[in-house]
């Protein structure tokens, strides 16, 4: 017996679903608390910066704590939250997130690709306390869920401009 569309569960649309939901949520609340009322550079940036926060603790929060890179932002996440409120933060850790780390002090001419490993983990979150494979494996990840973030932001984007 085949599948209709409506049987199979496409994991990327429940992930999108989740991340739409949170990051609207959060898109009118920054909207309600803050409406745009005067167009100052400081306050486009100020605005731009809380829509940014928004969007990645939207999908952060989207992945759950499935992966190492949503861990780890989210554990930033709650540790800025805590410095401004006053709060000291702990991270929890689970015996299944716990990694060995291997800093590599010397580069060599071999090191090439530790040099690419280094600048990878310096862009992934939580990429810093990852071996190699475990990086490529959340590194896929990670740009999967950006690329769903660039979708979505660019239909909301076409939404409001069709609305005008």
């Amino acid at each position: 017996m085949m599948n209709t569309p409506q049987q199979v569960k496409n994991p990327s649309t429940s992930l999108k679903s989740r991340f739409i939901t949170r990051f609207l949520g959060a898109l009118t609340k920054i909207n309600a608390e803050d409406p745009i009322s005067s167009p100052s550079p400081t306050r486009i940036f100020q605005r731009y910066r809380r829509i940014k926060v928004a969007s990645n603790k939207s999908m952060a929060y989207s992945v759950r704590s499935r992966r190492i890179w949503s861990r780890a932002m989210l554990s930033r996440f709650r540790s800025r939250r805590s410095a401004f409120s006053g709060r000291r933060s702990s991270v929890k850790t689970t015996n299944c997130t716990t990694i060995n780390v291997t800093i590599n002090e010397n580069k060599t001419a071999k090191g090439g690709l530790d040099m690419q490993t280094d600048e990878l983990r310096e862009l992934v979150p939580g990429g810093e306390a990852m071996d190699v494979c475990n990086l490529l494996d959340e590194t896929a990840h990670y740009i999967k869920c950006l690329t769903t973030q660039v979708q979505v932001m660019r239909k909301i984007v076409d939404f409001c401009h069709l609305s005008k």
